[in-house]
């Protein structure tokens, strides 16, 4: 079932209504409780906050990994091939991550030196002095 179909039948639940038949619940119904009609309400809600999210997702069109953690193996991997010689955007396209995210993840390992990232004006090197992250 799709986002939009479960916020369709979550939202009439919450609003007293029978998803399938369009008729009003009985005055004694459990979804006439005001404690389950809250618990909808919060369903909805959080169906909202998912659907708006994938939405933003899909306009910015971020790589799937973009924020993911990263294993061992696919540390690994990004950095044999790093070493052989695979350009950024490369490894970005391979791994599903964003440029940025690749370029972190090889100063973290040592293979990049702040090169081009900044943050309101300050390079990672210097952001790395001021939180007090000497490599």
């Amino acid at each position: 079932m799709d986002d939009s179909k479960a916020l369709s039948i979550v939202s009439a639940l919450a609003n007293g209504v029978n998803p399938q038949t369009g008729e009003v619940f009985d005055i004694d119904s459990p979804y006439q409780s005001a404690d389950v009609i809250r618990a909808l309400y919060v369903a909805v809600r959080a169906l909202e906050m998912v659907t708006r999210t994938k939405a933003r997702n899909a306009r910015t069109r971020m790589p799937g990994n973009a924020g993911k953690p990263w294993t061992e193996e696919e540390d690994r991997e990004l950095l044999e091939k790093f070493d052989g010689g695979e350009t950024v955007a490369q490894l970005a396209r391979a791994h599903d991550r964003t440029m940025a995210g690749i370029q972190a993840r090889l100063e973290r390992h040592g293979r990049m030196q702040g090169q081009g990232l900044q943050w309101r004006g300050r390079s990672a090197a210097a952001l790395a002095t001021i939180h007090g992250d000497r490599a």
